[in-house]
């Protein structure tokens, strides 16, 4: 039990760069909510822009054909790869973060 009374004594007493332990703990699991409420906020979004573009589509007020679509894919493809892998990368991947984003995007 030495070693169980020394974690929680560190938890509620140790400092991790001048911050608590437990502020260090709770921080991932913020951002997580703050990131599946925007992630679910964004979904709604893109489902209506989707309804909005294929009901478009159909009346013939917009037209999309292949040469287009690749053209859009190859400008703004490898910008749109190089940003997700940016976020990935800065997003702390956490049991915290996961529970957060999960509630998040719940609750959103």
């Amino acid at each position: 039990m030495g070693l169980v009374d020394e974690v929680i004594n560190f938890v509620v007493n140790g400092s991790i760069g001048g911050l608590p332990p437990l502020a260090v703990m709770i921080l991932p699991l913020v951002i997580g909510l703050i990131f599946g409420f925007l992630v679910n906020k964004a979904l709604k979004i893109a489902v209506i822009a989707i309804i909005v573009l294929a009901v478009a589509i159909y009346f013939g007020l917009y037209s999309l054909d292949i040469p287009t679509l690749q053209q859009l894919a190859q400008q703004y493809g490898p910008g749109a790869v190089q940003l997700g892998v940016l976020i990935v990368g800065v997003l702390p991947l956490s049991i915290g973060f996961i529970i957060g984003a999960i509630i998040g995007f719940i609750l959103g």
